[in-house]
């Protein structure tokens, strides 16, 4: 039985109260009971205009479906258009400004690089990529497919002298690429040392060069006659060429050289949104407390690996002499963001005056902010944000009101916790449609916190799906990134954000790369992103963050972005543009049951993983055996689609009950390795994430804006009850 102690007007679950008083306001200025105080005040000052928010994108849809029945089979974006201004789903465009933010720390305002998103329930997890600032070249290419295995270069139990000999032979291309040396090769050189507040590079012919570019180097390790790191910057970007000679590789290196080092994930979301399940006041707190232990630095987890147990904490900063030989310290860790959930769910660990569950957004903003207060108070050696802010992702909100109104939630945060204003900063996340097509009136309402926008394939394609649900059918989900919104959608970020006063101020980020094991095409296809105009990228790996760091040493973001901003906006008529299936006749039925089968499979095995074992976000195998990086975004995809079409009558009830069923055996055979793992086909009619599933299909029209949160809550809660 859940217990709830009365604090104030609300009633908090006792756990919440004992993690609050013992755990988090110690070392704080922050009593008790002002801290219960203000988070009753909060809650219902802003609980009914969220509320009332929520039932503003019910009447929206619900006027957009009655016109999408009425225009069946003839659409036309000049009319739709005119009819989402008329309803006011479309905004008028206010005149042209600027984005206010100020005292943006670097890693956001002036260096491109990856961005890594971690649930924040995984300790490991946050630990890895919080300690991603800097990464192995060496390691990344060792172990990944970017290095072939031709040539007897394959990845063996022990070590690989031949494929070692690749790794070096690109490590040295690219020092070459991108901090040449006068007349010669890195692959040339047999030592290098400091002199004259110089790089000087002996070569085998016993001459010495140094660098194109002098103002590359930045310091060094150990002494200058035999410095054992070398600190050099390109791109605003640090490498460090690490020097041992009686290491593994080194001792056979020329040049003494075990390894190159790159500045990888600048930042990193710490996630209590889409990738984690935290459904009541116990999993919640696991995630809190998390984010506790990486604001205060003292977050640690014990890993056992090959036999071996250690313990895996936060990096310290490194150490580095400069030219000077005064000694300035490098930060080791990424600036961590806070992404809070969306304005949609309530949480059962309050309890309002009315009787009502607490909105989960409200509930983060005030605690994930009073945890930061850690960091913002300098109680940490391991300092997260240098210039004293905290940093919160926004997800899933709709049109200008909404983030409006995370802007004066966090105002009033602030003012509770004695916090000047704007020092939090947000992100906000372009990943529903009526936030794309109203972009810029939703940067203005934040104009002065704002640091990050971004797009997300994945929700927003979710999103696109849902509001033309009764239009008609959607084309099948591996054309969908063919169809002209994407493209125009994409583009529209950038141009927006660039016309806002983006560049050399905030983020304006690209999409996860899905499939980790595949990093030869992620080099291949990645540098687009930095090409794009935007500044971060999101990555699955801190591996994947060093490889993609390689992008942003070969791109000129700001440069690009500067060129990007002379260009023509994108279009909103495109965006508009309905992604619709022209001839669906022409779908062959195994064309339709292949699509069927995939988005089948990948639903089941996202949600028996949620449902059954707590997992937000993993690697999951698709219906090739192929892992890839799902968390609630895909699903909505995946269900959303086979909705779409049982409405349109591609689809019947039959055939996709018969085709989850099917693809619940191949799921519980991908999974039978893992002892915790409960089979669905066993018993179909008694599996809660088997049932879950069914309800995502077949109650997906009726879902708030088709998102998967309320349904997954509600089987992880029937889950969870049962486990008692």
């Amino acid at each position: 039985m859940t217990v709830y102690i009365q604090k104030g007007l609300l009633k908090v679950n006792a756990d919440l109260v004992e993690f609050i008083q013992k755990e988090v306001l110690p070392g704080l200025q922050v009593s008790e009971v002002h801290f219960w105080d203000s988070l009753s005040k909060i809650t219902h000052e802003f609980g009914p205009e969220n509320r009332a928010l929520l039932a503003k994108r019910l009447n929206l849809q619900e006027q957009i479906d009655a016109w999408n029945v009425a225009h069946q089979g003839k659409f036309e974006v000049a009319e739709y258009k005119s009819f989402l201004m008329d309803i006011g789903y479309l905004v008028p465009e206010g005149e042209d400004f600027k984005i206010t933010t100020r005292n943006v720390d670097k890693e956001v305002s002036t260096k491109a690089g990856p961005q890594l998103v971690v649930p924040a329930a995984n300790a490991r997890f946050s630990l890895n990529a919080a300690n991603a600032r800097w990464g192995s070249l060496y390691d990344a290419l060792y172990g990944t497919d970017v290095i072939s295995d031709e040539g007897g270069a394959e990845k063996t139990a022990k070590h690989n002298p031949i494929r070692a000999a690749k790794v070096i032979a690109y490590g040295r291309d690219f020092l070459d690429t991108h901090f040449p040396l006068a007349n010669a090769s890195h692959k040339q050189v047999t030592g290098y040392e400091i002199s004259d507040k110089q790089l000087s590079a002996k070569l085998a012919d016993g001459t010495s060069t140094q660098l194109v570019n002098a103002e590359q180097l930045l310091g060094y390790q150990g002494e200058q006659s035999a410095p054992s790191s070398i600190l050099i910057n390109h791109n605003h970007l640090r490498v460090a060429i690490e020097i041992d000679r009686e290491s593994l590789i080194g001792k056979s290196d020329a040049a003494g050289i075990k390894d190159i080092t790159l500045e990888s994930a600048l930042t990193n979301i710490q996630d209590f949104e889409d990738s984690v399940v935290a459904v009541d006041a116990n999993e919640k707190i696991h995630v809190y407390r998390n984010w506790l232990g990486l604001m205060k630095g003292d977050l640690s987890e014990t890993i056992e690996k090959g036999g071996k147990v250690s313990q895996r904490i936060l990096k310290a900063d490194k150490i580095y002499t400069d030219l000077t030989g005064n000694d300035f310290s490098v930060k080791a860790r990424s600036l961590l963001f806070c992404r809070n959930v969306g304005h949609l769910m309530t949480n059962p660990a309050v309890i309002d005056k009315d009787g009502l569950e607490i909105q989960e957004g409200i509930m983060d903003a005030l605690v994930s902010c009073l945890i930061a207060l850690h960091d913002i108070n300098k109680t940490s050696f391991h300092s997260n944000s240098v210039n004293g802010n905290i940093y919160i992702v926004k997800p899933k909100m709709h049109g200008p009101e909404e983030v409006a109104f995370a802007n004066t939630l966090f105002d009033a945060v602030e003012d509770a916790l004695g916090l000047k204003r704007d020092t939090i900063k947000i992100g906000v996340m372009d990943e529903e449609r009526r936030t794309t097509v109203n972009l810029k009136e939703c940067i203005r309402a934040v104009k002065s916190r704002i640091v990050f926008i971004n797009t997300g394939f994945l929700d927003r394609t979710g999103d696109e799906i849902h509001t033309s649900m009764l239009l008609g059918p959607i084309v099948p989900k591996g054309e969908m990134k063919s169809q002209p919104w994407i493209q125009a959608y994409e583009d529209w970020n950038v141009d927006v954000g660039l016309a806002c006063g983006f560049s050399g101020v905030a983020q304006i980020g690209k999409g996860m790369w899905a499939i980790p094991d595949e990093m030869a095409d992620m080099m291949e296809q990645k540098i687009a992103h930095p090409l794009s105009g935007a500044n971060t990228a999101w990555v699955p790996s801190p591996t994947g963050a060093t490889l993609h760091a390689i992008h942003y040493h070969q791109v000129d973001v700001y440069g690009r972005q500067a060129d990007l901003a002379q260009r023509a906006r994108a279009n909103v008529d495109d965006i508009l543009t309905v992604p619709l299936l022209k001839n669906p006749a022409e779908l062959t039925p195994e064309a339709i049951e292949k699509d069927l089968n995939n988005n089948a499979q990948g639903l089941l095995g996202y949600v028996v993983r949620w449902v059954d074992l707590g997992m937000g976000a993993s690697k999951v195998p698709n219906i090739d055996n192929i892992g890839l990086m799902e968390d609630r975004a895909t699903l909505r995809i995946s269900s959303q689609h086979i909705c779409n079409w049982l409405e349109h009558n591609i689809l019947t009830e039959s055939q996709v009950r018969a085709s989850l069923e099917k693809m619940a055996v191949i799921v519980d055979q991908q999974n039978e390795h893992d002892p915790k793992y409960q089979a669905m086909s066993k018993d179909f009619d008694n599996s809660l994430a088997f049932k879950a599933a069914l309800d995502l299909v077949f109650k997906g029209k009726t879902q708030p804006n088709g998102y998967t949160e309320p349904l997954l809550h509600e089987y992880r809660a029937k889950f969870n009850e049962a486990q008692k």
